[in-house]
């Protein structure tokens, strides 16, 4: 039976947590609130280590290792940003660390990775299965295999992101949370239900990609073809076994965004409130002003997941 995390998971990660992630700002802007009619808490993971939500769960999930774990090794497949949660936690904790990446994942996340000590071994998102292949190199390597959403302990972690966000601003109407594999929604709806239990929980996906609004909408998990989007942190095919059982117990509705809204943030948040966010942290922002919800007067969070682009790609979206 594959164990289904709770706030006390949640609660037990920060512990971990402490002294070894940063406690990022929440950041407030009178622009976005005048534009939604609502009270905007921006809760900035971009400012966390390795630029992103992730190394909450990944340094979470490696600090729960054995001591014969520890020895073997991890191994994780991502895109980028898990990629580089493992190696800085592995690097920090003493652990070898292999990582596989897709062949056209941004050079900065390869390169940071790569920087952060650990091997990584590139393959083709779009010809190979990266969950197989994780499988079997773990498996003859003997390394514990950590993916970058479906577990329990990597859910548990990023849901502190959440828990500090409630602790700091207290209980909000609404939270709106970006959405590739759903492990930073599934640990922020745990939060949430915990802290602030009236609030409302979206999550907002690629449009391009919305394998987890459809999951949501059919009552079971739906594969998609690989998407293509900027938000390449959100390029999932099927939301988690774990994932999407936190998902539809605690999460009130599925929202998407075009890449057309995402750039449109990047912009606002590069002129407005002087932050590099990628893609794929804009997307919480864009789901809450495409939602067609009645935020009038509202307590809203916006989860932003990260910062990690490339400049010059960065340059050529927003230029």
């Amino acid at each position: 039976m594959t164990r289904i995390p709770t706030y006390d998971d949640v609660a037990a990660a920060a512990r971990r947590l402490q002294g070894q992630a940063h406690k990022t700002p929440v950041f407030t802007s009178r622009t976005a609130d005048t534009q939604l009619g609502a009270q905007l808490y921006f809760k900035c993971e971009n400012f966390q280590r390795m630029g992103a939500f992730k190394f909450r769960g990944g340094f979470n999930a490696l600090s729960c290792f054995t001591t014969e774990q520890r020895k073997r090794g991890v191994l994780a497949f991502s895109s980028g940003n898990h990629a580089q949660a493992v190696a800085l936690s592995a690097r920090i904790l003493g652990i070898p660390a292999a990582i596989l990446m897709p062949q056209d994942a941004p050079a900065l996340k390869v390169a940071a990775t790569r920087g952060y000590g650990a091997e990584v071994i590139l393959y083709d998102r779009y010809k190979e299965d990266r969950e197989a292949l994780g499988r079997k190199l773990a498996g003859e390597r003997g390394m514990t295999l950590v993916p970058p959403y479906d577990h329990p302990d990597v859910i548990a972690g990023q849901g502190t992101s959440a828990k500090e966000l409630f602790e700091e601003v207290g209980e909000l109407d609404h939270l709106f949370v970006c959405v590739g594999g759903g492990g930073l929604i599934s640990g922020c709806a745990l939060a949430a239900r915990a802290l602030s239990p009236k609030c409302k929980v979206w999550g907002v996906e690629p449009a391009a990609g919305n394998d987890v609004q459809q999951s949501f909408a059919a009552g079971k998990r739906v594969k998609i073809e690989v998407p293509r989007t900027i938000a390449d942190g959100a390029q999932t095919q099927s939301p988690g076994e774990i994932t999407f059982e936190v998902i539809r117990s605690n999460v009130d509705g599925i929202f998407t965004a075009t890449d057309e809204q995402l750039v449109e943030c990047m912009k606002f948040y590069a002129e407005r409130m002087k932050m590099i966010v990628e893609p794929t942290g804009c997307l919480s922002l864009a789901g809450a002003k495409a939602s067609g919800l009645d935020l009038k007067g509202a307590r809203v969070g916006i989860v932003i997941s990260g910062g990690n682009i490339d400049l010059p790609r960065f340059a050529e979206l927003v230029g």
